[in-house]
């Protein structure tokens, strides 16, 4: 793994700081910096315009193959291009879960008539996306999925309660884990992965109050929904490794823009310490360092990774999510105790919270979405370490 930037790499930086510093202004001036964790709601509309103007400038699908629409960038400039996006203050991403998971697993899974179905209008940033993965009682076991669908002509009807759906409410289409063949066993068999549109009769949307006040999150119903016959990826029946093959990708290149913003928060919390003299406490300096070393090592463990992408896990990969959830978790305490006294007073109305005091509540449910700690664990024993699975 070669971590240094070419001259090519760093005529690119310049580049994309150069556009950003350009289009980061006017219209989209008041977006700097807005829509992260705890701050979802903010400004949607002018994140999807954002979103036209990213896809129009080509900054969409930079590491997509040229034969799905891509740019095929080589992997440092994928991670000049998050490290620059990150530093010009870009709102967080409307576009992600489309980008980063659906676009992927179409490429690697999907049939050719997919592929030209929906990857335009994700490199457009025209068309946007949720995971329909996590249920009531299907959580990190994702194979317990219950959401049934039945095939009726030239379509699936489609019943069942998906949950923590994040930003089902602004989404046109979900990729959705369907159990298709409520027979088959072991009970991973017998799950598709089908392709949804969120606009019809049939899904409700009920959002979900967080402790920070907004709802990025939601539960999702499916009552008599329908979907194409033809929008299935991968194999009726076949979705368990289509799906770990998005999960493959969650931990892929957008990790990099993830630990970019994770840099902006240390630095703000930095630089509060210097202000308050809270860098002055030897164990505050002490936690500041150990944070600053998480992150470098989180970097390096992802260009690792990302020199070998491919459509599993690899052993690499296994550790990625509860390394940065603990991690997160625990700056957020740093930034509270940092901030002294005044981490828990909320000043003038409307009452808003800061944006630190935002960033340690959200840090709470890290170590549980997208796969809890103690799964987490399970699957570095099994699959990376071969261990033997606990009887029951």
């Amino acid at each position: 793994m070669d971590t240094r930037f070419t001259p090519e790499d760093e005529a690119f930086r310049r580049q994309v700081a150069d556009w950003l510093g350009e289009h980061l202004a006017g219209e989209f001036a008041a977006i700097r910096g807005r829509g992260g964790p705890g701050d979802e709601h903010t400004c949607i509309d002018e994140r999807k315009a954002w979103e036209r103007t990213l896809g129009a400038a080509g900054w969409i699908g930079i590491g997509w193959p040229k034969a799905a629409g891509g740019r095929e960038l080589p992997l440092m400039q994928q991670v000049i291009f998050h490290e620059e996006y990150a530093r010009a203050g870009g709102p967080g991403r409307l576009g992600h879960i489309g980008e980063g998971l659906l676009g992927p697993t179409v490429i690697a899974f999907g049939s050719d008539a997919l592929k030209a179905r929906f990857l335009p209008g994700i490199l457009e940033g025209r068309e946007f996306w949720c995971q329909g993965y996590s249920e009531p009682n299907a959580g990190s076991d994702m194979a317990n999925v219950q959401t049934r669908a039945v095939l009726e002509g030239d379509e699936w009807v489609i019943d069942g309660q998906k949950v923590w759906t994040s930003w089902a409410q602004w989404s046109d289409w979900c990729f959705v884990l369907c159990r298709t063949d409520p027979d088959a066993q072991p009970k991973h068999r017998g799950i598709s992965y089908l392709l949804v549109p969120m606009h019809q009769p049939g899904i409700e949307i009920r959002p979900i109050v967080q402790i920070t006040g907004d709802s990025e999150f939601s539960e999702v119903f499916y009552n008599g929904a329908r979907t194409a016959r033809d929008h299935v990826v991968g194999e009726v029946n076949g979705g368990w490794k289509v799906a770990n093959g998005t999960l493959a990708f969650e931990r892929g290149a957008s990790t990099l823009g993830q630990q970019l913003l994770f840099q902006n928060e240390l630095d703000e919390i930095i630089r509060i310490a210097k202000e308050n003299g809270a860098a002055d406490d030897p164990l505050l300096r002490q936690r500041l360092a150990d944070a600053w070393m998480g992150l470098r090592i989180q970097r390096y463990n992802a260009l690792r990774m990302l020199s070998s992408t491919r459509p599993e896990l690899a052993r690499e990969a296994m550790i990625t999510k509860i390394f940065w959830a603990t991690w997160h978790r625990e700056l957020g305490k740093l930034a509270m105790d940092v901030l002294g006294p005044e981490a828990e007073i909320i000043e003038g109305e409307p009452y808003q919270l800061t944006r630190l005091q935002r960033l340690f509540l959200f840090t709470r449910a890290d170590t549980i979405y997208a796969g809890s700690n103690e799964i987490q664990k399970n699957i570095i024993g099994e699959r990376a370490l071969g261990l033997p699975r606990e009887p029951r």
